[in-house]
């Protein structure tokens, strides 16, 4: 057994010379990249793609580099894809897990899971849709004076000397115009109490 493991570590270890080349360098470490990926990744096609995006990457951003730096660039670029597909698997797994849909350990379908909508039903959305526009018709039909108090106060939340200010007015009469608007908006949206 010690001389599989050795050979197996000299194989993954190679100690060759790095090619002059970027594509014969890359030929030399395919199959070592993919088996150490596959021994990380336990499943052939991501072990694939990542020795494939490793290579991809060192081509694409290393090229001009020096050949003796070409080995750790691959290697720390195919280790950090092996650990990003990792993450996304274990990320997965567990969203699955929340939501279902996914296989139990028998490999039976397990039920999925859908979270409860807390959000107003279509009904409460019909009444928030007309109570609205009841609420706009009845500002509307305000004097204007009122309707800018109360869209200052009420809707933009303006403090009173705010209000005053942005209406030109002493801060009496914006209590005085706020005051007037409640009074007629509550006669005028008696129904929806």
């Amino acid at each position: 057994m010690s001389s599989v493991a050795g050979a197996l570590d000299a194989e993954l270890l190679d100690v060759r010379e790095t090619p002059a080349t970027l594509d014969a360098f890359l030929a030399q470490v395919e199959r070592r990249a993919f088996r150490m990926a596959e021994m990380q990744l336990r499943q052939r096609e991501d072990a694939m793609d990542a020795v494939q995006d490793a290579m991809l990457r060192l081509v694409k951003h290393y090229r001009d580099k020096p050949a003796a730096e070409w080995p750790p660039l691959f290697w720390g670029i195919l280790r950090r894809r092996i650990v990003d597909l990792q993450r996304r698997r274990k990320v997965r797994s567990i969203v699955v897990g929340w939501l279902g849909g996914g296989r139990d350990d028998d490999g039976d379908e397990m039920p999925a899971w859908e979270p409860p909508d807390h959000g107003p039903g279509p009904l409460d959305r019909l009444h928030d849709v007309q109570s609205y526009a009841d609420m706009a018709a009845a500002v509307r039909q305000l004097p204007q004076r009122q309707r800018e108090a109360f869209m200052l106060r009420m809707l933009e939340g303006l403090d009173v000397a705010e209000t005053a200010q942005a209406m030109g007015c002493s801060e009496g009469s914006v209590k005085t115009h706020l005051s007037r608007a409640m009074h007629h908006l509550r006669d005028l949206l008696e129904d929806w109490r």
